[in-house]
């Protein structure tokens, strides 16, 4: 009965086709937009993953870890003076502008590292060296300011200079990092070379970078710095989630992309549901001689399941796999953001599961009804 089942589906080509093609499309739409969507949110933790510290440290006023509230320079000792610290390095991190030797300007997400130890580089070196960035004027720039400064006519290389706040920056090294939310290229330098081209202020410490000495955990870590009055401390992936939820909640990218996820959902039942109606309506006759024959519910509720899941595997695997190839294209330009976990083909598997449990239960509404004399008229 299953094989008459898969016969009378492959024989209807066009409303098969309709069904496959309205599946697919309603996966390729909700898993594109929910992996652009996962995407947009791991540029938001740019700065959390290329630094990679264990423990970031922050005023306590902080909520996410692109919002900067300087700090004294004394919180680098009181967090040093901490039970269970191994190490504490300051790290300056803010918004200075860059002048490019045509005039023009670019504002640029400035990081200093501390001298001594340069922790926090970038691990990917593609020219020059990191250590040179103790030399006079030495900055290294991300793969994202040699492309702004293409498009402004101007090639970034090795020992390229420009200005950041009328002060000299010699190019020594170029890197590649995750790319920042707000677009901005990152230029690395150390830390006190990074607080004279900053403006002047009275406090200039963007976070304090610590690890734990063995035996002590990140978080439990970050339990004992958050005791100092003023501070905050959090693990590298408490504040990658913080500030993921912080967007989440705050702005309106999730009802955006929501909508068109819903909108995917929506498209997916109208198609699925009445395509599926119809195919079941003109093969009532033969479900009539079925049920006429002795057929009994359960067995032609199996047939209609079988079919509604038939197409719905089909779709959803050439959905999927036409996101997958979106998203192989789009990562060599690095535009859109895209990340696909396995939690976004779990979701869309699910939804599919649910559209084709809809279609399948307006065919059964239309089956349960039928008469089986209906095959004599």
């Amino acid at each position: 009965m299953l094989e008459i089942a898969l016969k009378m589906l492959f024989r209807d080509r066009a409303k098969y086709a309709m069904l496959v093609c309205g599946l697919a499309f309603c996966s390729l739409l909700m898993c594109q937009q929910s992996s652009v969507f996962c995407g947009i949110m791991m540029w938001t933790t740019s700065t959390v993953r290329n630094i990679g510290a264990p423990v970031w440290v922050v005023d306590a006023k902080v909520e996410q870890a692109n919002e900067v509230i300087p700090m004294r320079q004394v919180e680098v000792e009181r967090v040093r003076s901490v039970p269970g610290v191994a190490w504490a390095v300051p790290l300056y991190l803010g918004i200075e502008q860059a002048r490019l030797a045509d005039g023009s300007f670019q504002n640029v997400q400035l990081t200093g590292l501390d001298t001594g130890t340069l922790t926090g580089r970038p691990m990917e070196m593609t020219a020059g060296r990191i250590e040179d960035l103790r030399l006079p004027n030495a900055v290294v720039v991300d793969q994202v300011a040699v492309e702004k400064f293409r498009r402004k006519g101007i090639r970034i290389a090795l020992g390229t200079t420009f200005e950041i706040n009328d002060k000299e920056a010699r190019v020594v090294g170029i890197c590649h990092v995750a790319r920042s939310f707000l677009g901005q290229p990152y230029i690395f330098t150390t830390y006190d070379r990074a607080l004279e081209y900053a403006k002047p202020s009275r406090k200039q410490l963007g976070y304090v970078l610590a690890g734990p000495v063995p035996g002590v955990t990140d978080k439990e870590l970050a339990q004992r710095i958050s005791q100092l009055p003023g501070l905050r401390a959090l693990a590298r992936e408490d504040l990658a989630r913080d500030t993921m939820w912080w967007y989440v909640k705050n702005t309106g990218i999730p009802i955006s992309f929501g909508t068109v996820v819903l909108l995917g959902i929506v498209v997916g039942i109208a198609i699925a549901g009445q395509t599926f109606y119809l195919f079941i309506h003109d093969n009532l006759r033969f479900l009539a001689a079925l049920k006429a024959m002795g057929a009994r519910m359960p067995t032609l509720a199996g047939m209609v399941l079988l079919q509604a899941f038939s197409v719905g595997f089909i779709g959803y695997g050439i959905g999927v796999g036409l996101a997958a190839w979106f998203g192989n294209v789009v990562l060599a330009k690095e535009q859109p953001p895209f990340f696909m976990p396995w939690q976004v083909p779990a979701f869309v598997a699910a939804v599919t599961i649910f559209i084709c449990s809809l279609s399948a239960m307006i065919g059964l509404i239309k089956v349960a009804r039928l008469e089986p004399a209906v095959v004599f008229r």
